[in-house]
């Protein structure tokens, strides 16, 4: 838990547990052990190479949903607006442009969002 709130932000996690239920508990524990217990602290990458990845991978897959929390996340672990713009044009090469058109457009609100 202690990097999913580094990663994501307390504001993030605090909402994704409140909202947890007898359905979802089972899926929020599989997702803080699997992906932020054992994943994302591995010392193979460091956090802002994986969400180099992980913000190529939403993209490709046209994960749209999960796409704004990834960006500030990216922030976060200490990438660039620029550099995020650039994964999203590298995306757009081997994923599609449509992948990368609503990457780009979401990564574009979400930014703004950041900015008010």
């Amino acid at each position: 838990m202690e990097v999913r709130r580094a990663v994501l932000g307390d504001e993030h996690v605090a909402r994704a547990v409140a909202a947890t239920t007898d359905f979802t508990r089972p899926f929020q524990d599989f997702i803080t052990e699997s992906a932020w217990g054992s994943v994302w602290t591995r010392p193979g990458l460091d956090r802002r190479t994986r969400s180099v990845v992980t913000l190529t991978a939403l993209t490709a897959l046209r994960s749209h949903e999960e796409i704004p929390m990834h960006v500030r996340a990216a922030l976060r672990n200490g990438l660039t607006r620029a550099e995020i713009a650039e994964i999203l044009l590298h995306t757009a090469v081997y994923a599609g442009v449509p992948a990368g058109n609503s990457a780009f457009a979401i990564a574009k609100r979400t930014l703004e969002e950041l900015d008010e």
